[in-house]
């Protein structure tokens, strides 16, 4: 109950805030408005009339509700002003003979204003369609035929349009993660950004429990023919959910919600792997719908891993040697149902009902050798496992948003999420014979479920100040149930395991939070945007068998959190950034998990529910400018860990690694990211950039086996490039190079991808773009990447050597059924965000 009135509390303050002002008192004076956009009565009068329609330069979508203010030619001076509406249709009437400009502003568009326009008596002038510009750095803007940006600079993230890459068709969303500038993405989908893999994944602004998971088996279930572009925020405001240490990436998926019917239908069939998708859309009036269904199987996927360790106990050597052969086998689903309605000129409500299937299977023929005291060896075993992974996700949202005037807006924004998932394993044992001497079986069942309630409200203040408040409730259910037998020979009943006792986790957590942001910009062309978010965190967690010493009893937690953003606009469209914020970061259900997963007895994973959460600072600067026909990026930037959530490995005297997660002492990153586009002959485009940071981590463990600390560079680096051709056809080429990583006990080598891809366009009667095919190829020169991994403590030695084999090819067809048109402005769109909690850490099991 007390969770429920602190949230009731937060939430009662933000409506009473989001009240729209009251208008003046019966006969009293209605005072000249401070700011244009809205008519002054105290202007000069007369019959004149200037009308006109916004429109996006880029889009030819309606701008709706701009500010456009009329200005004396003399004095620069505003005298009047109105408002677009829906269609980005304006009108300034009864109008004094004079001369004047049109001045258009709007929050995203660079400003705009017109030449001279001469007022008579009568005079009704109509000045036609009045294109804004996005207010971005495109990185192609000089590139006179108009060929798309794949990279953009936005006032608050990097935008990469995964749209305009002909090498994503076919691929998944961990395929085109790597072509994002400050991000890196390893062999098994892992994303990590600036070094940090405590990054918040969301989906269409929103969070999805099917992330929360595993974020590599997320990204593997995400077509990359859905993603439209992929956002990387560095520097989350207050208005951001505190979780994230490193920062956020949204990914955008293709949608569309303009009139008329369309079906799209995308295709690709390859070597490794194929899909298929299907979306179609209906919007008549105020009412839209969409359904989608993306499906995607992934075969002829092998590996296989060497390792050799040292277990270093009690002055004896003990030595194994493993090798293994790998298949894999997986079929990811996504089907959606939206629906958005425009209940008045002002208020609209969304809905959407998503779910995912995940089936992926394992196999795998483990061989082990034994070496007592590290010289002769003694003992030779085999094992065949095959592993499941399994997962349903279904995420509902239902939001609702009221503008009362230009950029002042309410919205009450609901979600609920769960993902259930299951990750087993059985092995047959053999020994050191071909018959099967016995089997082993994991089952482990686990769900994770959110219920989200979020209250938003914006309001500007004068033409230059807005403030933004908001409160928010998510509350959190966790649950994993374990179970572990044994049987004797092939056919033998399974009964339980003597050595490990059945149990599990009931883990509930409960957020509410609140938060302040202003934003303030100066006549100098300063923007300061400033703002601090509280929040609550209350835990209740308990195992369902209670043993000695296993309590888990952790304390409700409150932190405010500050963020600052101040950026500088300079001659020539040079921009200068500083930022400053502080994160959190909880732990998601993969590190918290206790279940024991021992598919390999001599490398056994499990999770703590005893995890705190980590703080991190994060400080940064950046610049960027226009060269000509090249664009630069420069930033630094600092970030300092405090209570680091990382792996931890141990050993026994049999040998057994034991691998888990704990709160180290600190994790320090300080680099360098740096990219930049060229526009060679209009059509040909080159880009790229690199990653460079220097990482030091360091565990305060009182425990002398456990007390380590590492450092060293750590460089990632990507090329691509973009040549138009005539008729419809083009080609694209990438390359990504991920540089030695450190870890806490040790470090990973690197590894590197590349791929090429042809496309042509057909177009129909009208020029317009109905269907495309296209060829890429992925490592097609190369047979496998060798990645291997070096760990050291007082107590162990581990040098693992993983092979995987990605040589590919793929063909893609996609093909547009049905005709849309503008005739409805489409709406921007508001929905849960919940970027609360520290994801990764797949208890599955690792080469």
């Amino acid at each position: 109950m007390k969770y429920f009135i602190l949230f009731i509390i937060i939430l009662c303050t933000t409506l009473s805030l989001a009240q729209p002002p009251a208008g003046p008192p019966q006969g009293a004076t209605r005072p000249a408005p401070a700011i244009p956009g809205t008519v002054n009565p105290d202007a000069p009068r007369g019959n004149g009339k200037i009308t006109g329609i916004l429109v996006d330069s880029t889009t030819s979508k309606p701008v709706e509700f701009a500010t456009i203010a009329l200005l004396n030619v003399q004095t620069g001076k505003p005298v009047d002003g109105t408002t677009s509406d829906e269609k980005g249709k304006f009108a300034l009437t009864k109008l004094a003979p004079g001369e004047y400009r049109l001045q258009v502003s709007f929050l995203g568009y660079r400003n705009k204003e017109t030449g001279k326009l001469k007022i008579e008596k009568g005079t009704d002038i109509n000045v036609g369609n009045i294109a804004l510009a996005p207010d971005v750095r495109t990185l192609n803007e000089v590139n006179v035929v108009g060929q798309a940006a794949v990279l953009e600079e936005k006032v608050d993230r990097l935008v990469y349009n995964a749209d305009k890459d002909v090498t994503n068709r076919g691929g998944d969303a961990a395929e085109v993660m790597r072509k994002v500038p400050m991000l890196s993405v390893d062999l098994d989908g892992n994303v990590s950004l600036r070094g940090s893999s405590n990054v918040r994944v969301l989906i269409n602004n929103k969070p999805s429990t099917i992330v929360a998971a595993s974020v590599g088996d997320a990204l593997k279930q995400i077509p990359a023919d859905m993603i439209k572009s992929v956002e990387v925020i560095t520097s989350p405001s207050a208005k951001y959910d505190a979780e994230g240490s490193a920062g956020i990436i949204n990914i955008i998926t293709k949608k569309n919600t303009l009139q008329g019917l369309t079906l799209n239908m995308d295709a690709g069939v390859g070597n490794r792997g194929s899909n298929l998708g299907l979306n179609g859309n209906y919007r008549a009036g105020k009412m839209g719908f969409s359904l989608g269904g993306f499906g995607r199987a992934n075969y002829n996927i092998k590996g296989g891993f060497e390792n050799t360790q040292r277990s270093l106990f009690e002055g004896v050597t003990t030595e194994t040697r493993q090798t293994a052969d790998t298949r894999n086998q997986f079929i990811f689903g996504n089907y959606q149902l939206g629906f958005d309605y425009d209940i008045a000129k002002n208020q609209s409500l969304t809905a959407s009902l998503r779910y995912g299937a995940q089936n992926g299977k394992t196999s795998q023929n483990l061989a082990t050798v034994f070496f007592p005291g590290g010289l002769v060896p003694s003992e030779t075993s085999r094992r065949d496992v095959d592993i499941k992974n399994l997962s349903g996700t279904v995420d509902l949202n239902v939001d609702y948003t009221r503008t009362f005037k230009p950029q002042q807006e309410l919205s009450i924004l609901t979600q609920f999420s769960r993902n259930n998932r299951t990750n087993d394993y059985e092995a047959d044992l053999f020994g050191n014979t071909a018959i099967i001497t016995g089997r082993d079986r994991n089952d482990n069942l686990s769900y994770n479920q959110e219920s989200t309630i979020q209250i938003d409200y914006q309001t500007p203040i004068k033409t230059n100040q807005q403030l933004e408040v908001g409160g928010k409730g998510i509350f959190r259910q966790v649950d994993s149930d374990y179970e572990y037998y044994v049987s004797e020979g092939p056919n033998g009943e399974y009964g339980p395991n003597p050595l490990r006792p059945n149990n599990g986790l009931d883990y509930n957590q409960n957020v509410a939070a609140t938060y302040l942001s202003y934003t303030y910009t100066t006549k100098t062309k300063y923007t300061i945007k400033a703002g601090a978010r509280y929040e609550y965190t209350m835990i209740d967690a308990n195992f369902r068998a209670e043993t000695p010493g296993q309590a888990i009893n952790i304390p409700d937690y409150g932190n405010l959190v500050p963020s600052i953003n101040i950026s500088k606009a300079l001659k020539g469209g040079k921009i200068v950034k500083i930022a400053y914020n502080r994160r959190l970061q909880r732990p998601g259900i993969q590190f918290l998990n206790p279940n024991v997963n021992a598919a390999n007895p001599q490398n056994i994973t499990f999770g703590n529910p005893f995890l705190e959460p980590e703080l991190t600072d994060n400080v940064e600067l950046s610049t960027s400018a226009s060269i000509k026909k090249a664009y630069l990026n420069v930033s630094l930037f600092a970030r300092r860990t405090n209570n680091s959530i990382e792996n931890v490995r141990t050993t026994s005297q049999d040998g057994v690694i034991t691998t888990t997660y704990q709160n180290i002492g600190r994790k320090e990153n300080y680099g360098i990211n740096l990219f930049g586009n060229l526009n060679l002959f209009s059509k040909w485009q080159i880009g790229g950039g690199t990653d460079a940071y220097y990482s030091y981590i360091t565990n305060n463990s009182p425990t002398p086996t456990l007390n380590a600390s590492n450092s060293g560079w750590v460089v990632t680096g990507r090329l691509f490039t973009n040549l138009s051709l005539k008729k419809g056809w083009g080609i694209q080429g990438f390359g990504f190079m991920q540089g030695r990583s450190v870890q806490l006990q040790g470090y990973q080598t690197g590894f590197g991808f590349y791929s090429l891809g042809i496309k042509k366009d057909f177009k129909d009667d009208k020029g317009q773009t109905r269907g495309s095919l296209g060829l890429a190829g992925e490592n097609f020169l190369s047979n496998q990447i060798k990645l291997r991994t070096e760990l050291t403590s007082p107590t162990f030695l581990q040098s693992n050597t993983n092979y995987f084999y990605n040589r590919g090819v793929r063909l893609t067809f996609s093909y547009r059924i049905g005709k849309m048109s503008f005739d409805q402005p489409q709406r921007r769109k508001k929905s849960v965000n919940n970027d609360d909690v520290k994801d990764g850490g797949d208890n599955s099991v690792k080469n």
